[in-house]
């Protein structure tokens, strides 16, 4: 699953590759605790291990790609 978090005062956005077996409503209910203020910093981990923070009060928006993304060709 593909991510992308739109980051306040920045021109770049925070995009991560997510294993496909991510719990959807959870990694949902993570992003909306940090939008409520609930906790202070959004972690998230890549595909490959690698643990990203984002400031919750820097985060203008977030989208998630679609379930079961299964390019086809030589992506």
């Amino acid at each position: 699953m593909d991510i992308r978090i739109g980051v306040t005062d920045t021109p770049r956005e925070v995009q991560l590759k997510l294993d496909d077996d991510t719990d959807r409503a959870g990694l949902k209910a993570s992003v909306e605790a940090a939008l409520a203020g609930d906790a202070s910093v959004l972690w998230l981990t890549d595909d490959k291990g690698l643990e990203v923070a984002v400031a919750a009060n820097r985060i203008a928006y977030v989208e998630l790609g679609p379930e079961g993304n299964n390019p086809i060709g030589f992506g």
